[in-house]
């Protein structure tokens, strides 16, 4: 049996920890899930705190914690930790011992050995950094390779032929554009560039400005290092909001006293406010487009693909960018956020002398949207289509958009969802339609956000809510992800039973494994709603950190980290029990 082989993704923001097995690549989940958050502290007693118990205590202790720790690998200088200084590949090596602790817990032996990756724009003292802490974390780091390398051994492991893919990496807190030339099984990065202090984080950054700049016209200066560190983790889920709704409203309860009174923050940011803050950002990374383009002698027009990997390609306007100046949807199928690890699993089977087969994921085939007024090559229509979930969008899924009234006290607006790629909405499929009646009689421009929720089942859930009531309509539409129309799909069944002999109760169709049925044939899972519970809870939790007393904020801390782990371990009764008990906290603390 050949020996296994972890594959590592050491990110900014998260990390995460793979294995091939079973002719697939297991994202490892540990009591963060999927995503291990890059983040380590240390506790009131010096105990060492990586992931989900580090990131919840930031907001209460950042000088007691660390994040983004791979913007500064390969620096010579240490970075304080407490009243403690460690050196960066220190810290990293921290974060990986933790995975590796995460991947013998999954596979119940120890494993010595590692992948692990980096951007192509990393330097040779920052990968020797990157070897040295998987050292230090107790692994024999058998390869480096570079992330967009990774990523295109997901898409393309199966690949036979020629083929040039540029590779679009914005993590976290870094960033590479690499062109990637394939013949048959060899992949070669032939040109890259980059910027190692450009991601995610520096859209936070811009965000986090305009969430400051809110506390200063609200007459606050002298913000506490606590209060800042909440509005730095409030900026990171409104940038998340806004990548898959138009608005976000960001809100921390009792951020700050004055004169003994509770202050309790509040600001509104909308999606194409947030994108003007990024697009200069944006702009950079397009000229590094050009650049390596330039340095591979190619032009965008002699590009096959392009691959998008890390979280921050999440953002709408990076993957409209990107399809403006090459004429072509970028690829995404595949998480960006776990493409790298598993193709780290891949590189790590192949060096175990595994035969690789290509990772499969579930996407949509289609694109969804619906219509609006517009203009198609220059001539007005009400019929322009607006893509809301685009094709080989990985599923389930969920998407908004926001939409406004045409005319002045507008009584009703009519939904109609279309499944196609047409400009033209009346060139593609209808598949649904409702009204939404009863709106607020307002000037035109009356704000109409449009939700379209896709599952793995092929089941779109659309809503539309008038933004300034909260009035809500919706419509649900089954299995739109099948080649053929419900119709042609009953037919094809009558005609099955039949020559089988079969027939139906009362002429009714049998129930369906999985969702008729009582759901019998899936596995019990949590409910979803009890998710949101728990979710909420966390928030408000968070809120109060400020106003809690040092014990308090220790059992806080304590039942944070239980809850996470039972989320990610679908433990309702774990969950619960906890709950209850942060509960109680919470109504100490507000009454």
């Amino acid at each position: 049996m050949a020996e296994k082989i972890l594959g590592i993704d050491l990110g900014t923001t998260n990390s995460e920890v793979a294995i091939y097995e079973n002719g697939a690549v297991t994202i490892i989940e540990g009591p963060d899930g999927k995503l291990l958050p890059s983040y380590v502290g240390l506790d009131d007693h010096d105990n060492l705190l990586v992931g989900g118990p580090a990131m919840n205590q930031f907001v209460v202790y950042p000088e007691r914690t660390i994040k983004s720790i791979k913007r500064l690998m390969g620096q010579a200088s240490p970075v304080p930790l407490g009243d403690r200084s460690y050196l960066p590949q220190e810290i990293s090596a921290m974060i990986l011992r933790h995975l590796k602790n995460i991947a013998e817990t999954y596979l119940g032996h120890s494993v010595g050995k590692a992948v692990i990756t980096v951007p192509a724009f990393f330097s040779d003292g920052q990968r020797q950094a990157t070897r040295e802490a998987g050292q230090m974390a107790g692994l024999d780091v058998v390869k480096i390779i570079n992330e967009p390398t990774a990523a295109t051994l997901v898409y393309e492991s199966s690949h036979k032929g020629a083929k040039k893919v540029l590779v679009y990496d914005l993590g976290g807190g870094t960033f590479d554009v690499s062109v990637v030339e394939l013949q048959d099984d060899v992949i070669e990065v032939i040109a890259s560039h980059g910027n190692n202090h450009l991601g995610g984080d520096d859209f936070d950054a811009l965000i986090e400005k305009v969430l400051m700049a809110k506390l200063q016209e609200d007459n606050f200066t002298d913000i506490p290092l606590q209060a800042k560190a909440r509005i730095r983790r409030a900026a990171e889920n409104a940038k998340k909001l806004l990548s898959i709704q138009p608005f976000a409203l960001v809100e921390e309860e009792y951020l700050l006293t004055r004169d003994g009174v509770p202050y309790n923050f509040s600001i509104e940011l909308a999606r194409q406010q947030y994108e003007e803050l990024i697009t200069p950002l944006l702009d950079e990374t397009l000229d590094a487009v050009h650049l390596v383009l330039r340095d591979a002698g190619l032009t965008a027009s002699e590009i096959d693909e392009i691959l998008l990997v890390g979280g921050s390609t999440r953002t709408p306007l990076v993957q409209e960018r990107l399809e403006r100046e090459f004429g072509m949807a970028p690829r995404f199928e595949v998480d960006p956020d776990l493409c790298v690890a598993a193709g780290a699993a891949l590189q790590a089977a192949m060096i175990s002398g595994e035969e690789v087969r290509a990772v499969l994921v579930d996407v949509t085939p289609y694109t969804f949207g619906t219509s609006a007024i517009g203009d198609i090559d220059g001539r007005f229509t009400i019929d322009k289509f607006v893509p809301i979930i685009k094709k080989n969008t990985p599923v389930p899924v969920t998407r908004s958009e926001v939409f406004y009234t045409a005319v002045d006290q507008q009584e009703a607006v009519e939904i109609k969802v279309y499944q196609g790629e047409a400009e033209n909405a009346l060139e593609n499929i209808e598949v649904g339609n409702f009204l939404v009646q009863g709106l607020a009689k307002r000037p035109s421009g009356s704000e109409i956000i449009a939700k379209f929720a896709l599952d793995s089942n092929g089941i779109l859930q659309v809503s539309a809510i008038e933004k300034a009531t909260g009035l809500e309509k919706s419509i649900t539409i089954d299995n739109v992800m099948s080649d053929l129309s419900r119709d042609t799909l009953a037919a094809a069944r009558d005609k099955i039973r039949k020559l089988f002999g079969e027939k139906d109760r009362e002429g009714q169709e049998p129930p369906r494994p999985g969702r008729d049925a009582g759901n019998a044939a899936e596995p019990k899972t949590m409910r979803n709603s009890r998710r949101v519970q728990a979710e909420a809870l966390i928030e408000k939790a968070r809120s109060l950190f400020d106003k809690a007393g040092e014990d308090d904020r220790e059992d806080m801390i304590n039942l944070l980290e239980i809850i996470g782990q039972a989320l990610a371990e679908d433990d309702e009764d774990l969950l619960q029990e906890n709950m209850d008990e942060l509960s109680e906290i919470i109504f100490y603390l507000e009454s």
